[in-house]
């Protein structure tokens, strides 16, 4: 039986901010979520077919030898490169959103109090736009 949850990943080192997001995201919303705390363990699981997936831009704060969200991102587009991905990311700077959206991010989100709110409204428009395609691809092969 198909659901009409949006599977998310959610991949972040700092465990509490995870944690956080992920409870800000079942509370608020109907979403199927599994949590990666190093982008090694979210390729692993690409084939569980997230819809979303929202990854911290370092990843290698804990772990030195970790792969960063960069090259985890990169890795995500070469697997599947219609999985959108928001990088998220503490910092504030025009030159790291600027590298996130040359590597095919679809957003760029700083860490701050308003970030759950505009990672919602990113993810609710990326399904709306989604379900729009299917609908134009559908009629478009009807013609």
């Amino acid at each position: 039986m198909k659901t009409n949850k949006i599977k998310l990943f959610l991949v972040d080192d700092d465990a509490v901010f995870l944690k956080l997001l992920e409870i800000e995201f079942m509370e608020h919303g109907d979403f199927e979520i599994e949590t990666y705390p190093n982008g090694e363990q979210c390729l692993e699981n690409l084939s569980h077919a997230p819809d979303v997936i929202i990854l911290d831009y370092y990843l290698d704060g804990v772990d030195r030898d970790a792969i960063n969200g960069i090259e985890t991102l990169d890795r995500i587009k070469k697997f599947n490169p219609k999985i959108p991905v928001v990088m998220l990311s503490s910092q504030d700077k025009i030159d790291v959103a600027i590298n996130c959206m040359h590597h095919h991010a679809a957003d760029y989100v700083v860490k701050s109090e308003t970030a759950f709110m505009r990672l919602k409204k990113i993810i609710t428009t990326i399904m709306e736009t989604q379900k729009l395609e299917k609908q134009l691809n559908w009629y478009m092969d009807r013609m």
